[in-house]
This record gives structure tokens, C-alpha cells and sequence, in this order.
């Protein structure tokens, strides 16, 4: 279920967060949820604690169309 959510926020970053939404291809809306979503996503799977740079990467790929194995299948390229 989708709920409408009102936020306030400085025009000048309005201004900013659109031109990079528009860059980015993905919605304002899309770009808020991806956040709060780290939020809860903290901590790996181990307990510990991700470092910023791994915790802004998450997410990155979501609606994408490549998967893990995709992933994979690069890696074991690039590494022949």
C-alpha cells in the first residue's frame, strides 16, 4: 500500500533534488523512499555496521533489470 506523504523542504533544495532526479532517471518520490529505506538497512546480514559508502550504494540498483547473476557474469569477464 502507497500512502501520500507531505514534506517542507528549502526551495532552493527542491530545485536541486529535481535536477537530480531528472538526471538520475528516477522519481522524487523514488529517491525519498530508496533513503528511509537505509534507514533500515543499517546493518549486513553479519551484525556489523555498513561503512557510509556502502550504505549510499544501497538500493542503487533497484527497478533495474540486472540481477545478481548478471553481476556475477561481469565479474568472472573481467577477471579472465
Amino acid at each position: 500500500m502507497q500512502t501520500k506523504l507531505t514534506l517542507r523542504l528549502d526551495d532552493e533544495l527542491i530545485r536541486k533534488v529535481k535536477r537530480h532526479s531528472a538526471k538520475s532517471g528516477k522519481s522524487v518520490s523514488q529517491m525519498v523512499e530508496d533513503y528511509f529505506a537505509l534507514i533500515d538497512a543499517g546493518k549486513n546480514a553479519n551484525g556489523r555496521e555498513l561503512t557510509p559508502r556502502v550504505r549510499s550504494l544501497l538500493g542503487a540498483l533497484a527497478g533495474s533489470r540486472l540481477s545478481e547473476d548478471d553481476y556475477k557474469r561481469h565479474i568472472e569477464a573481467k577477471h579472465r
